[in-house]
């Protein structure tokens, strides 16, 4: 268990994925100070007040531990970063504190393991069905995210994919790389469908 400043925001990142912010709120550039003066890392929780209300730290909820890639203090206090998706995290409890931001102990949650064959060929199929639907949906096919398939292929896809970030989210909570690869597939072929 580890003690990280968490920045609840509506989008969704996963491990893997880079994602630029822009902190103008006090209690965010303040994160960012602290992050930059230490290990650089900040929880990203998904969070929309305009459906879930103001943010609670409720135990169980599943975020993505962020590195502060880039960082760059504009004149005025605001700073743009880049942050990098790292692993998965729980939040176990939040912590009040000094700091203007929210801060929670988490523990870091990797996936099932996961002892079945064919992982490879698994990703391979996801990324054939991924590029029929750029060949159907996209002006420019040929301008779709390269999906490597060494890496985690359902975060690929799902970074690539414009998405709701409530199906992101499930996305992120499943236990492992086949079930959110079944998840995956099940949108690409309703998109194939609805195409058709």
């Amino acid at each position: 268990m580890r003690r990280l400043p968490l920045f609840p925001l509506p989008v969704v990142l996963f491990p893997g994925a880079m994602m630029p912010l822009h902190l103008f709120e006090p209690r965010y550039r303040q994160m960012a100070a602290h992050c930059v003066e230490g290990d650089k890392r900040f929880g990203l929780l998904y969070h929309d007040p305009d459906h879930h209300g103001p943010f609670r730290m409720e135990q169980g909820r599943v975020g993505c531990i962020a590195e502060i890639l880039k960082f760059q203090p504009l004149p005025d206090g605001r700073s743009l970063i880049l942050a990098g998706g790292i692993e998965r995290f729980v939040l176990d409890d939040g912590i009040e504190s000094e700091a203007l931001y929210y801060e929670g102990l988490v523990h870091e949650q990797p996936d099932t393991p996961d002892s079945q064959p064919g992982l490879l060929e698994r990703r391979r199929r996801s990324i054939r069905l991924f590029h029929q639907v750029a060949e159907k949906v996209m002006e420019q096919p040929e301008s779709a995210p390269q999906i490597d398939e060494r890496l985690e292929t359902a975060y690929q896809i799902a970074q690539a994919v414009r998405v709701d970030p409530t199906w992101q989210q499930e996305l992120l909570e499943a236990p492992d790389e086949r079930d959110r690869l079944e998840q995956v597939d099940t949108l690409l072929r309703t998109v194939l469908e609805n195409e058709e």
